[in-house]
């Protein structure tokens, strides 16, 4: 679009020299406004109730708040309290209320310091972007609050009259809730998901529906999104993964009654075709819950059902795809079915399992006539589920497979590197890719799997490789070794071993670092690299600042199938004006636990990086927008004092 056109549709929304002279002097003032906070998580693997708690408690932002304010003013206890409140409002006031009650005093006192903390974490934004804000019964009273100035006696006197009202008129507990949601609201204005929302955890669909109400978040996509993203879609091999992986971890509520996928014909196939399961193999792990025993037998027939029926479509699809080069997981065909033995590599295993009523030994991979049924059954479960085609579409529709924001890149995984520590070649349909290019390739394989073109199909078997392909930035792994771990036991546990890409000893050099931050086009001496996917060994002593602070792995087990690997039970990262801080976290137990902890439920606080000078819109990418807004206003000012662009006063 030429200038001059741009300027004509310019001067439609902004008529005359008055109302485009406001717009200049209201962008400028914004620019000089202090960054808003940003939110990092990643990896939260179904863990809804702890990854709600860190987004209510902003990783420790509104204690820290509450700190400056009341520093001198309320004890550690008291100031725990304060923040409970906050956190938790209306669970908060009932436990006050069944302990005897609450006095008009306590809730002018909360009231009084609710709403120093809200004007606090408001005060960086606009007063525009802050009414947008508030509640619409409330908005009034609320905005009053929020902007008079209490060293003025006769303001501190309207103020103290409006609190004692809002008690008076029995609104207090509203008005707290309502200034509790709007703190958490502005404690943190944007939220990044570095991926892997789903597996292993039991709630993932309670994540997806706190994000879709989110009001401002994007997410990287990781492995095992693309595993649900591929499934919704309908690729067999990976809904079968899910299923699987669901099935290991005990998590059916969120299958049958989150997405209300009907899992009955999968039932009744397992109990028909294994009566007998080897539970020491197919026994669901309990991570955090209890199962009776007939739930446990149950789930482990179906396990084993799913999990061949997997290992089968997983083999058709390498046959179908030999550039996928990943035929060492064509692990049937190495069975002698009738001694029960695994060859590999010139050595035998003995098969923990050598149960395979549906296995035709001439054509492993075959299907039977009711796994058939089965799987085209969950098929059309997957594609036909209203409420999960509605997470699935938000994942599309605000993911990626990586991310440029401010200065730092965000993805899940690696970008695959060879040994030599270059980016690694990959050849696909004739042309190479590496580095950047990879990660773009693997980004629009994803949006044309959503699409209906006749490839459709082709894209959906490619989500199944950025699953689990070598050359997944998502993966980022030699190989993966699910089948091994199922059928076989040896002490050497070296044929378990799923090697990392050198990527993640490469990522220690912060030469390589500042590489990959100049290739993607941002500045290598301020940006930072943010990673998740591989769960940081603390209580190890690893580290998850890496190559001289360039990168931060912020995967520190908010899953529980990790902590006993991490030791703690997360990270998260925020970015403000001030600082970069990287957060750990005691495991989350519960929504009673923690409105009766004493303790602050952040362990301990990194600051990763020091302004020297608070950071200002002006600095960030929405800043550089408005920059280009300013600078088009301009010269559309200049049109109309110069007269090449009529005003318009008659709006």
């Amino acid at each position: 679009m030429s200038e001059e056109k741009y300027l004509q549709l310019l001067a439609e929304q902004f008529p005359n020299i008055p109302a485009v002279s406001t717009e200049i002097i209201n962008l400028k003032a914004i620019l000089n406004l202090p960054k808003s906070t940003e939110h990092f998580l990643t990896d939260l693997h179904g863990e809804a109730e702890a990854f709600k708690y860190m987004l209510k408690t902003a990783s420790g932002v509104i204690e820290y708040k509450i700190d400056q304010i009341f520093e001198e003013k309320l004890k550690d206890k008291e100031k725990r309290e304060l923040a409970t409140l906050i956190f938790y409002p209306e669970e908060k006031m009932k436990t006050l209320q069944k302990r005897g009650g609450i006095p008009p005093e306590w809730y002018k006192e909360a009231l009084d310091y609710i709403v120093k903390i809200s004007r606090e974490v408001s005060a960086i934004y606009t007063r525009s972007k802050v009414r947008k804000a508030l509640p619409h019964k409330f908005s009034y009273i609320i905005e009053e609050l929020l902007h008079l100035n209490e060293n003025e006696l006769s303001k501190k006197d309207y103020k103290d009259q409006i609190l004692t009202t809002i008690i008076e008129v029995g609104q207090a507990e509203n008005f707290i809730i309502a200034l509790s949601n709007l703190i958490q609201r502005f404690a943190v204005d944007k939220l990044h998901i570095i991926g892997d929302i789903f597996d292993r955890g039991p709630a993932p669909e309670k994540i997806m529906s706190f994000l879709k109400n989110h009001h401002n978040v994007d997410i990287q996509w990781g492995n095992h999104d693309i595993l649900w993203m591929g499934a919704a879609r309908g690729q067999r091999a990976l809904i079968a993964t899910a299923l699987r992986i669901a099935l290991r971890y005990g998590n059916l509520e969120f299958i049958e009654e989150g997405y209300g996928i009907n899992l009955r014909p999968l039932a009744r196939f397992a109990l028909k075709i294994y009566p007998e399961v080897n539970q020491t193999v197919f026994a669901p792990r309990l991570l955090d819950k209890e199962l009776a025993q007939p739930e446990i037998s149950l789930i482990s027939q179906m396990h084993k059902a799913i999990t061949i029926i997997q290992f089968k479509l997983e083999g058709q699809l390498l046959k179908q795809h030999p550039e996928f080069r990943l035929s060492e997981a064509l692990y049937f065909e190495k069975i002698d079915f009738e001694q029960g033995i695994l060859n590999l590599d010139g050595k035998k295993y003995k098969l923990t399992d050598s149960d395979f009523p549906t296995i035709n030994t001439d054509h492993p991979y075959q299907l039977s006539s009711e796994e058939e049924e089965v799987i085209e059954h969950l098929r059309y479960s997957f594609r036909n589920n209203d409420r999960l085609q509605e997470d699935i579409r938000f994942l599309f529709n605000h993911g990626s497979l990586y991310k440029k924001y401010n200065g730092n890149l965000l993805f899940h995984g690696c970008i695959p590197l060879n040994k030599a520590g270059n980016y690694a070649e990959v050849k696909i349909a004739g042309q190479n890719y590496a580095g950047r290019s990879l990660l773009d390739f693997f980004d629009d394989v994803v949006r044309q799997s959503y699409s209906l073109n006749k490839q459709e199909e082709t894209y959906r078997d490619w989500l199944w490789y950025l699953w689990r392909g070598k050359m997944s930035p998502l993966f980022g792994k030699e190989k993966m070794t699910t089948f091994l771990r199922y059928f076989t036991t040896v002490e050497d546990k070296a044929l378990y071993l799923e090697k990392k890409n050198p990527y993640y000893k490469k990522r220690e050099n912060a030469d390589l670092c500042k590489q990959i931050l100049a290739d993607f086009e941002l500045d290598p001496e301020t940006g930072h690299i943010i990673n998740g996917h591989t769960p940081v060994a603390e209580k190890r002593g690893e580290s998850p600042i890496k190559g001289e602070g360039r990168l931060l792995v912020i995967d520190g087990g908010i899953s529980a199938a990790y902590r006993t690997k991490t030791g703690i039970a997360g990270y998260t990262l925020t970015y403000s004006s001030k600082n970069l801080r990287l957060i750990s976290h005691d495991p989350f137990l519960s929504r009673e636990n923690a409105l009766n902890k004493d303790s602050r439920d952040t362990i301990s606080a990194t600051e990763v990086v020091k302004f020297k000078q608070p950071l200002k819109i002006s600095a960030t990418d929405i800043g550089k927008k408005l920059a280009d807004d300013i600078n088009y206003l301009l010269k559309l000012h200049e049109a109309y004092q110069n007269g090449s662009l009529k005003e318009n006063y008659s709006t």
